[in-house]
């Protein structure tokens, strides 16, 4: 009996895990928007770990041997957790997450646009203005070259009529 009783406090345990898991994915979800796929994906992800853990705990304590009690021990364990630590713990994870992620929004984020906007500044736009200036000189290249070869074709009768050159 009292061995049984250590078991159903390991599986209580377990359920506690389990929670603690659920919210762990509960918390990534309120935090980061994703995808539905990767919704889906951290679905399949959780009930991978939890069957995962319920199946070591069965081995590795109850020898194996499936009980009505492990499985009421985890249900206890999950519903005592959601009562008691569930509401507390995503607030609090959340707003560290939130805290973290303006953190480094401040730190990393806003001095990179910065560093991003002054290059802007001091390589792209006198390259723009380099290769608009370079565009205009090479328009006007190939009109005046555009302008002798009509003269040249024209004076030496080589075309009868400028429509026929155009």
């Amino acid at each position: 009996m009292q061995n049984q009783a250590y078991t159903f406090i390991i599986f209580v345990l377990n359920g506690f895990i389990i929670g603690i898991l659920f919210d762990i994915f509960r918390i990534l979800r309120k935090s980061f928007k994703t995808p539905d796929v990767i919704t889906y994906m951290q679905d399949i992800a959780f009930w991978i770990l939890s069957g995962l853990i319920i199946l070591y705990s069965i081995f590795k304590f109850n020898s194996g041997e499936l009980r009505l009690f492990i499985f009421i021990g985890v249900l206890l364990g999950i519903w005592a957790y959601i009562l008691v630590l569930s509401k507390l713990f995503i607030n609090m994870s959340v707003h560290i997450i939130n805290f973290i992620k303006k953190f480094f929004e401040i730190l990393i984020v806003k001095p990179v646009q910065f560093i991003i906007k002054i290059l802007t500044i001091i390589i792209y736009k006198p390259i723009r203005f380099l290769l608009r200036k370079i565009a205009v000189l090479l328009r006007k290249i190939l009109s005046f070259f555009r302008k002798r070869f009509k003269k040249l074709f024209f004076k030496n009768r080589i075309y009868k009529n400028k429509k026929d050159f155009a």
